[in-house]
């Protein structure tokens, strides 16, 4: 199903969901997270954290990410939900875009989502694209990845179902 949802043209991807039926991120608003690559979980870009700080005013809220997290669904492993998927089926590096609450809430069965948390979650979207576009925004730091992938090879095996018993 993931690579129904990528297109493989697609040079980077925001992947926006709320991600509110748990208890590690609380607070209000939205998080993002580190960039994901070919089953790397990289660090926090910096363009990124500027365009968050500067189009919210805000200071940048994280959504953590676990290794179970950037493997395909289907493998019994559990997954905070679905917000990572894209970076099982595509090279390209993924962010998560995570709406978020305070406490834990079922996400589309509430009215928990709130308009304020919406649009500037969209706004901070809006400004990544312009950017990326104009090409003043990295996802990640190629060199830096490509020494990572040079001094530990391919993490790409995360994106496939795993070793079947």
């Amino acid at each position: 199903m993931n690579r129904h949802e990528v297109d493989p043209a697609m040079d980077a991807i925001l992947s926006i969901d709320t991600t509110k039926g748990n208890r590690v991120i609380n607070h209000r608003g939205f998080a993002i997270s580190p960039t994901l690559k070919e089953g790397y979980i990289l660090k926090m870009a910096d363009d990124l954290m500027d365009i968050y700080e500067w189009s919210t005013g805000l200071d940048v809220k994280s959504i953590p990410v676990s290794t179970q997290d950037i493997t395909p669904y289907g493998n019994g492993l559990h997954h905070i939900n679905s917000i990572f998927q894209p970076c099982t089926a595509t090279t390209a590096p993924v962010v998560g875009v995570a709406i978020t609450a305070i406490r834990p809430v079922p996400g589309c069965g509430t009215g928990a989502s709130r308009e304020i948390d919406i649009e500037e979650a969209a706004r901070f979207c809006l400004e990544v694209a312009k950017a990326f576009t104009a090409g003043s925004c990295r996802f990640h730091d190629a060199e830096e990845f490509a020494l990572m992938h040079r001094l530990y090879g391919s993490m790409a095996h995360l994106s496939s179902s795993g070793n079947k018993e």
